[in-house]
């Protein structure tokens, strides 16, 4: 029977704990958080230590991130926005981190559980909420009236912007665990086929003379190419790929794996930073609500 793609995303308790009926047992997850903290931690200390005039590799990859995300507040939130940086430096890195190190075969991904994206965003958004009527009071509830909104249309868009702030927190969150799953299982299906994929059947002896031909191929492929030119290097390479097909065709999804697998590098960074900036757009609507200050001059 063959094993399911959902497989890997599966939890079982290595330490059963529960408190008051809340379960707080130690699993994969657990594990891996506590991973990324550590390397997270240990990264920054690290740099922060090693301080040179002339940055070594180490130092200059925490300012670059320190650059980047400071880019991000100042973007979408000004100068004001830079009393956030901690929490916006942490949320990146952590997330980033745990998307990274799913990667890895024998880890988990932390960010493909709901629950825990789920978390962050309801965190963000209700640290937004918290932050915008603490700011301006019963005034931040102007959120849910567009700038230059007739008074006879308020009853219509009053409705339509509360559901668009009310799905805010789940776009935050099933966004990522959509991406991280999707990619991640997409990598499972792919890497069972490497295993299961039923090899053409051929004596042993004829696929050891093919893979000897496909070699001496390969060796000559500059005199082939010399002496036929363009065409004798698609000649070589169709023949090349066929020969490498009948002797092993569990490389097609070898390759579409390893290619896969770098592009889920691009976006494990790309799901971090829309995170992260959307984290800070919410925070910036807390701080000026409709993007700009409640002192500015009316034109």
């Amino acid at each position: 029977m063959e094993e399911s793609p959902l497989h890997p995303f599966e939890l079982h308790n290595y330490i059963p704990i529960n408190v008051g009926g809340l379960d707080v047992s130690i699993n994969k997850a657990v594990i891996m958080m506590w991973v990324v903290v550590v390397l997270v931690t240990a990264l920054m200390l690290m740099a922060g230590h090693a301080r040179q005039l002339v940055p070594g590799k180490l130092q200059n990859i925490a300012e670059w991130l320190v650059e980047f995300i400071r880019g991000i507040i100042l973007d979408t939130m000004g100068q004001d926005g830079m009393r956030f940086f901690p929490l916006i430096g942490t949320l990146f890195l952590f997330i980033f981190f745990c998307n990274v190190l799913g990667l890895i075969p024998g880890t988990y991904t932390v960010t493909s559980q709901l629950v825990v994206t789920a978390a962050f965003a309801v965190f963000v958004y209700g640290l937004s909420l918290v932050l915008g009527f603490f700011l301006h009071g019963a005034r931040f509830l102007g959120i849910l009236i567009p700038p230059g909104t007739p008074v006879w249309m308020l009853p219509l868009m009053v409705p339509i912007e509360l559901v668009s702030q009310l799905a805010r927190p789940i776009s935050l969150a099933v966004r990522l665990f959509a991406n991280m799953t999707a990619g991640h299982t997409v990598l499972a299906v792919l890497f069972g086929m490497v295993i299961t994929m039923p090899l053409i059947p051929l004596p042993l002896p004829v696929r050891f003379g093919l893979l000897i031909l496909l070699v001496v191929l390969l060796s000559a492929r500059r005199r082939i190419i010399a002496f036929a030119g363009t065409w004798g290097l698609v000649g070589l390479i169709l023949l090349g790929l066929a020969l490498a097909t009948v002797i092993w065709i569990r490389w097609i999804p070898f390759v579409f794996t390893v290619v896969i697998n770098a592009f889920e590098i691009f976006i494990a960074f790309m799901q971090a930073y829309i995170f992260t900036t959307l984290t800070c757009v919410y925070l910036g609507d807390a701080i000026t609500p409709h993007g700009h200050s409640e002192h500015e001059p009316a034109h």
